[in-house]
């Protein structure tokens, strides 16, 4: 991973609930990440959709609506 310097004050405000998560903080390589996937990042999901770890584009449509 990148180091980056705004790691821990990124890290202080992620709303990604996955443990195993090492994009934690680094937000542009979480981005590149599920983005190459056609995913959504979990930040821009509500907060329980978040914890259900679907990042795909048609859960995100559904809990936006």
């Amino acid at each position: 991973m990148t180091d980056c310097l705004n790691r821990e004050r990124n890290s202080a405000n992620c709303a990604c609930s996955y443990p195993g998560c090492g994009r934690r903080g680094i937000c542009c390589e979480c981005v590149a990440y599920h983005r190459a996937r056609k995913e959504i990042p979990g930040c821009f999901f509500p907060p329980q959709a978040e914890k259900t770890y679907d990042r795909s584009v048609s859960y995100f449509r559904k809990t936006s609506a």
